[in-house]
């Protein structure tokens, strides 16, 4: 059924967070080789986004599936423990490693995090109701569970949430690089170096 439906498989926030991470990959595996300065700062600049996302993506997968795993996957899609740990586990893991040991600190604050957070939840909100209007389905069954105001606060949890990542991740990386490493600025003259 979402194989053929409007928005294809990128109805699913796991598979938009896949393709940002993806893209995170790709441009700091580009940016080692080429030494590019300006793939380093692109892809620092996607890890502020994809890294939360992921670590969001992950708690609510995990979270909601302990509960009711048929919350988030619909009965007709069987995925293996290894494909689910793949898509729902793995990335954020490794984006948490990268920015733990191979970025620079973020210098994101609370007021900027919660509008990326706000923006992509708001979008991504936005994007499932268009995809709705053209299926008649919500690519998660919990959407289909509830009204309108409650979808307004899962989405609003999820913005907090996300907004709390980030901020987790910036205090880590300050508790295993120390807080003077986390306070300089996140350009990209300033990487890490051997």
């Amino acid at each position: 059924m979402i194989n053929a439906s409007y928005g294809w498989h990128f109805q699913y926030l796991t598979i938009l967070g896949l393709t940002v991470a993806y893209a995170t990959f790709i441009c700091g595996f580009l940016a080692d080789i080429t030494l590019s300065h300006e793939l380093f700062l692109v892809k620092n600049t996607l890890t502020l986004c994809s890294a939360p996302l992921e670590v969001l993506i992950s708690l609510l997968y995990w979270g909601i599936s302990a509960i009711d795993k048929s919350l988030v996957v619909p009965p007709e899609i069987q995925i293996s423990p290894l494909a689910d740990v793949g898509f729902h586990a793995v990335p954020s893991i490794l984006l948490v490693v990268d920015l733990l040991f191979l970025s620079p600190p973020w210098t994101i604050n609370a007021l900027p995090a919660m509008g990326l957070s706000s923006a992509i939840a708001v979008g991504y909100w936005a994007w499932v109701e268009h995809c709705f209007k053209h299926n008649g389905f919500y690519p998660y069954p919990l959407f289909g569970k509830l009204d309108t105001i409650q979808r307004i606060v899962l989405f609003t949890m999820a913005a907090l949430t996300m907004t709390g990542s980030t901020a987790m991740l910036k205090w880590l990386y300050g508790r295993v690089n120390g807080s003077e490493g986390a306070k300089k600025r996140s350009v990209p003259r300033n990487r890490k170096r051997e």
